[in-house]
């Protein structure tokens, strides 16, 4: 199969998802861009270096990478029978319901000397796999679907928090790089196994 049978394959997929599937007020994608063309290693190395910056606690450096229009989210995650599966994903309540001025409020916090679920702060991992790039109707935005794992650990305990789901970002283009002006986030657990959500996804 050829890179443009592969490109164009997912455009049913993507208008069958429908406006309830992807983060409110975000467009849909029209078009994958095909895995190792030259927007998608740029769109997997700002992922990759976006996971670095957070693992290191360099919340500074991955505030600079923020639009200044950003939307986070992370609605709660409800089990459900197979057919209630569309009712899983409860945007009404929230994890994290942020804007760029709330984000920047976060960040102030988990700096400082006040943050006592950060401090000390927690060892964390992130693995991003399975990313798919999308384009949309303006040029300079990109819909990025990605699969996160999160292990987290603290203190001197052996045991290991571990949060999986995924991302669905709207990058935008800056320069040569790229701005994060969308995250939701979809968790994999209803009851999430860490005592706190005070690390960003």
């Amino acid at each position: 199969m050829s890179d443009t049978q592969l490109a164009e394959k997912p455009r049913v997929d993507v208008q069958q998802r429908g406006a309830d599937h992807v983060q409110p007020g975000s467009p849909l994608g029209i078009k994958r861009v095909p895995v190792g063309s030259p927007v998608y290693n740029e769109v997997v190395t700002f992922l990759y270096e976006e996971a670095t910056l957070l693992d290191q606690i360099r919340l500074q450096d991955w505030a600079a990478r923020l639009a200044t229009d950003l939307i986070y989210t992370v609605p709660l995650r409800h089990t459900r029978t197979a057919a209630e599966l569309s009712t899983t994903i409860v945007r009404s309540v929230q994890h994290y319901h942020d804007d760029y001025r709330s984000i920047m409020g976060r960040i102030l916090r988990l700096s400082g000397k006040s943050a006592w679920a950060e401090d000390p702060p927690s060892r964390t991992r992130r693995l991003v796999t399975n990313v798919f790039v999308e384009e949309t109707e303006k040029p300079d935005e990109f819909i990025v679907t990605s699969y996160l794992l999160l292990t987290r650990s603290r203190f001197k305990d052996h045991h290991v928090d571990i949060i999986s789901g995924e991302r669905r970002d709207l990058l935008r283009v800056d320069g040569d790089s790229f701005k994060l002006a969308r995250r939701e986030v979809i968790l994999d657990q209803a009851v999430l196994g860490t005592p706190n959500l005070a690390v960003f996804l």
